[in-house]
């Protein structure tokens, strides 16, 4: 995960500058949830990456360790 939080605002702020910033992201590997809050609990907005699984990659030789 990269970023989380249950504050729009700050979601929206720290989005900007992810866009704007001299760091490139690969948008494509990204995972933008937005978690619905009920009245227990509030809405949380989460911002992950997906990893490759390595150890299922086929292009990977199989390794006898």
């Amino acid at each position: 995960m990269l970023f989380e939080t249950q504050d729009e605002t700050e979601w929206r702020v720290h989005l900007c500058h992810l866009r704007a910033g001299p760091e490139r992201i690969d948008w494509a590997m990204t995972r933008i949830d937005t978690l619905c809050g009920r009245l227990v609990q509030p809405t949380t907005y989460r911002l992950s990456l997906f990893v490759p699984d390595l150890a299922h990659d086929p292009g990977r030789e199989q390794s006898d360790h």
